[in-house]
């Protein structure tokens, strides 16, 4: 059964008990984990998977909580023993960061596994990748700097997560999310490159999504009364929830 874990729910500053906003999905031996602002592996062992599995990172956008924690994964990964090639995956603008934060360290003397960086266009409909199990979709979204949201279908089973990404309100996340199982919505708050958890919801309908849950989570927001009157199925992420599909 194809399973979401959210390895982290928080915004850039949070509460104490949540780090930054980091996703993984999981299938048949198969991981693909998105973004990495925060301690990756330590949250993708703390969520029982198995690091073996990752088949690849999906960086969404430049920013430090969503990439800032780049040459600390690929240090762990290395020292866990890992030698296939790692795919990773993003936009050129994410990329670039990712290269530059992992260029900053000397590593020279380091057998790392051979990094594969697999560039995104930054268009609506964009292939991230193609598998047996996965089939990943990319599209830009509202934010000060290129990002991307994401649909990963689940292939054998045609299961949808959509995740929205650091965004305002926007279109493009109600055709990423036409129909899914589970979106995945930031809810910052209301205001530029952000939205709201009410703004959320309306997505959440709007796309006509099953089940809606809240990530990139601002201090102390936990009163969704307000944003239940539009969208009954709507929930904050849980610091390494586990979500089956």
């Amino acid at each position: 059964m194809p399973t979401l874990h959210l390895l982290g729910t928080g915004a850039a500053f949070t509460d104490p008990h949540r780090t930054t906003t980091m996703l993984a999905v999981e299938a048949a031996g198969s991981v693909l984990a998105v973004d990495c602002g925060g301690d990756l592996v330590q949250r993708l062992q703390a969520a029982g998977l198995d690091l073996g599995a990752l088949d690849g990172l999906i960086i969404t956008h430049e920013h430090p909580d969503h990439v800032g924690g780049f040459p600390l994964f690929i240090e762990k990964i290395w020292l866990s023993g890992r030698k296939r090639p790692l795919p990773v995956y993003g936009i050129r603008a994410a990329l670039d960061q990712a290269r530059r934060c992992w260029g900053a360290f000397e590593t020279s003397g380091w057998d790392v596994p051979e990094i594969q960086w697999r560039e995104v266009a930054h268009e609506e409909g964009a292939e991230v990748l193609s598998s047996e199990t996965w089939h990943v979709t990319a599209a830009p979204v509202v934010h000060p700097v290129p990002t991307v949201g994401l649909r990963v279908t689940h292939v054998p089973s045609g299961k949808v997560v959509a995740y929205s990404c650091d965004t305002e309100p926007t279109d493009t996340v109600v055709r990423l999310a036409r129909d899914a199982d589970i979106l995945v919505h930031e809810a910052t708050g209301a205001g530029r490159g952000h939205s709201s958890a009410e703004q959320a919801v309306h997505i959440a309908a709007e796309a006509g999504a099953r089940r809606l849950l809240l990530v990139h989570l601002p201090p102390a927001l936990s009163d969704l009364a307000a944003a239940r009157r539009y969208f009954s199925e709507v929930e904050l992420g849980e610091e390494l929830g586990a979500y089956p599909l």
